[in-house]
């Protein structure tokens, strides 16, 4: 089973940092003893969480406030079991690059059917509306790892 999963968006300072975080929760509290990273395609290197995502994570019980965004290499694509995008454009992108991972990408919301869409330079509403679309998705995924 997956003991180690990667979470991916662009830049690592809003969706993946927050997916990550709900993501560990949801399997923290089925007892699972799965590591949970993220990072980015474009990622804003150094970057803490945005603003927003902070407000977010914080309304839902989840702490974001330590996070750096760091972005992609291929180190972390190798020790991943799992990796989970946020839309199909960034499943397509990682599997040109690296035909050999295709096996283990997926899609975040792959099990809501659902891309996650980027609220950067977004006002609160659209982070609350990505953060529930993300509490679903990790969920979900929780019942599977």
């Amino acid at each position: 089973m997956f003991q180690k999963v990667l979470v991916l968006c662009t830049g690592n300072i809003c969706r993946s940092p927050l997916a990550a975080a709900r993501l560990k929760q949801v399997v923290e509290d089925k007892g699972r003893d799965i590591e949970v990273r993220s990072a980015g395609l474009g990622a804003l290197v150094g970057h803490p969480a945005d603003p927003n995502a902070l407000v977010v994570a914080e309304a839902r019980g989840l702490d974001v406030s330590g996070h750096v965004a760091q972005q992609l290499t291929r180190d972390l694509m190798l020790w991943a079991d799992l990796i989970l995008v946020m839309e199909n454009e960034q499943r397509g992108y990682l599997i040109e690059q690296s035909p050999t991972i295709s096996g283990k990408v997926l899609l975040f919301g792959h099990w809501v059917g659902e891309e996650v869409p980027d609220p950067y330079r977004e006002d609160l509403e659209v982070f609350e509306d990505t953060m529930d679309l993300i509490d679903q998705a990790a969920v979900e995924w929780g019942k599977r790892l």
